[in-house]
């Protein structure tokens, strides 16, 4: 008797922003992706055709060996909440709904034929609710056999945050915040007031929030918010206009903060900091009070988060810090990418029946190590083709090579192993430099990351050694938790230092790690483990025995407006279009000054068999 082997379940989102795809065979997760990574367009909400074609070309098999697709989603319940609204606000809105109407009735409401058509797919498809794809993807691979679910971000059908449990393989969603009222869209409404792109720039607000003061609180609370105990609250709807506008605020938001939103790309000034921190501390009071209402009403000590406010780190920290919950696990891909792998745990474990055997002490999701990866071989097939002068180093002998670099204040390009799944690099795909210089995070922001100065940057460090550099002891795989730099690091400010304005600050050495030291002290920490990532572990180890810190600065291989780099040219095309000093192609090692001029041309890029 032939035991019947486990399903393959694809898991899909797409169309809104960030667009993955997922393959789990039974429990394990074999291959994810975001589209972006292939077709190079940052948060590319098209169908996820070349991500599916990854991860089924992995599994090495066809469309027609999945049992299950399933999408994160359920359009028909996303279309009442954009019609309701639009009639509900009628006749404003009618330019909005003129641009989103019909793509709706072309596309969207004929999803199962959008889904089917491109992947030449006759089975099953399954739609899951936007929020339990989010609450899937941070209970299922979480350490936890029973936890508390947080998912917040800024709006699904109608769910805009929820709180819910998880407990073996299955999970029940308690209650909902529901649209117009959400975290996600009152922080996109300052990302876009302050002058930066909603979806993706909130990263900056967030990293500007420190050179700021927290001088508009007392207002967002008075006029904009009116936040409950329990976390949940009502915005007052007379200060934005995504109900029935084209833009985040409103007239009176404007008026309210003194005058239009900054124009992109123009100088910030205190105003722009000021905001940034105000917002920043109303929505870590709102994680924090939902926090503890979910702890009151399960009782449980274990809280897993995601959805896209889930990557606001800071938040996570004081979480951990300040919160009710002993342990937290937050998904790395929280935002709608990570819905595809959601999507799918669903099909598995509640649609398919299947038992849940938790992976502690870890967790299931490898890493996050998902992505495609490359053979020497076929990286050295690449090299040739080029015309590009490498070195071979095997082993420890390319460690010690790197550390040597790095320790000269040389920035690298380290490309290794499969590319990481969600919107941070952890070491696959990554640019490192030396923590200790000064000069480092002028110098990666300014001429590899071509981006604003005051972005932070993040260290890396061995998991053993987080507790000797940063006030915190537990693991923090995936960038997601901040934590400050331990005291004894620490270099206070001098009276003339602490009187600089904002920015003026950037350049204030903090600790004996500024490159990975914000102006409050803090950092986003990443723990790295031989078990999860043996190179970039083997790395760090090499730079310790040479400098004595088991610490480096990750930032993600890519410039400002463009996705993580996916294959070698990707990569040789960043380091030969930046500052980039030295590039790590696993195991070769190249040298910027020895390669012949780069020459911008077409369509370049070399397509590779993926292992």
């Amino acid at each position: 008797m032939t035991r019947e082997r486990p399903p393959y379940i694809l898991g899909i989102s797409a169309f809104y922003h960030d667009s993955a795809a997922c393959l789990l065979h039974g429990p394990d997760i074999v291959a994810a992706a975001q589209e972006e990574r292939f077709t190079r367009i940052k948060g590319d909400s098209a169908f996820p055709i070349r991500s599916v074609e990854y991860c089924l070309k992995s599994a090495g098999i066809q469309s027609s060996d999945l049992d299950v697709v399933a999408f994160y989603d359920k359009p028909l319940l996303k279309f009442e909440r954009i019609l309701e609204t639009y009639l509900g606000v009628a006749p404003r809105g009618f330019g909005s709904f003129l641009k989103a109407g019909p793509l709706w009735i072309k596309d969207k409401l004929y999803l199962d034929r959008q889904i089917r058509e491109p992947l030449a797919y006759q089975g099953e498809v399954l739609y899951t609710e936007h929020h339990e794809s989010h609450a899937a993807s941070a209970f299922f691979p979480s350490p936890f056999k029973d936890a508390a679910i947080l998912t917040i971000d800024g709006v699904g059908e109608w769910a805009t945050a929820s709180m819910g449990v998880g407990r073996g393989n299955d999970l029940q969603l308690l209650k909902e915040l529901n649209w117009p009222d959400s975290v996600g869209l009152l922080y996109s409404a300052f990302t876009y007031y302050t002058g930066f792109k909603v979806n993706s720039g909130e990263y900056k607000v967030m990293g500007l929030a420190p050179y700021g003061n927290p001088k508009y609180v007392d207002l967002i609370y008075r006029e904009l918010i009116d936040l409950k105990e329990d976390g949940s609250f009502r915005l007052n709807q007379k200060y934005f206009n995504y109900l029935s506008g084209l833009t985040m605020t409103s007239g009176a938001f404007h008026e309210l903060f003194g005058g239009p939103p900054r124009k992109p790309e123009t100088n910030l000034t205190q105003k722009e900091m000021d905001l940034a921190r105000s917002v920043q501390v109303v929505c870590e009071e709102i994680m924090l009070r939902m926090a503890r209402t979910l702890h009151r009403e399960t009782g449980l000590d274990n809280l897993c988060l995601a959805g896209g406010v889930a990557l606001n780190c800071v938040g996570n920290g004081r979480l951990l810090r300040e919160g009710p919950f002993k342990k937290l696990w937050i998904q790395p891909a929280a935002g709608d990418a990570g819905g595809a792998l959601g999507a799918a745990q669903l099909a598995w474990y509640r649609y398919k029946g299947a038992p849940r055997t938790p992976a502690a002490p870890g967790d299931g999701m490898q890493g996050a190590y998902l992505g495609p990866k490359f053979s020497p071989e076929q990286i050295e097939a690449f090299l040739k083709q080029q015309g590009a002068p490498y070195h071979r180093l095997e082993g420890d002998a390319l460690f010690m090579a790197c550390a040597d670099l790095l320790a000269q204040e040389k920035i690298i390009g380290w490309f290794d192993g499969r590319m990481e799944f969600g919107p941070r690099a952890l070491g696959s795909r990554s640019i490192i430099g030396d923590p200790r210089s000064p000069k480092m995070q002028a110098d990666m922001n300014i001429k590899i990351k071509f981006r604003e100065g005051f972005r932070p940057f993040a260290p890396s460090v061995l998991r053993e050694r987080v507790g000797d550099y940063f006030e915190m002891d537990c693991d923090s795989p995936y960038m997601l938790l901040v934590a400050p730099v331990k005291k004894s690091r620490q270099i206070p400010m001098s009276t003339e230092q602490r009187s600089l304005w904002g920015i003026d600050q950037l350049n204030v050495v903090r600790s004996d790690m500024p490159a990975i030291t914000h102006i409050d002290y803090s950092a986003r920490v990443q723990t790295v483990s031989r078990e999860t990532n043996p190179h970039y572990y083997d790395l760090i180890a090499a730079f310790e025995k040479k400098t004595g810190f088991g610490v480096i600065v990750n930032t993600s291989f890519n410039v400002r407006g463009e996705p993580i780099v996916c294959t070698p040219a990707d990569a040789y095309q960043c380091f030969m279009r930046t500052h980039i000093d030295h590039l790590v192609l696993y195991p070769f090692l190249l040298n910027k000054e020895e390669q012949p001029a780069w020459k911008e041309s077409g369509d370049w890029r070399t397509e590779f068999q993926l292992d």
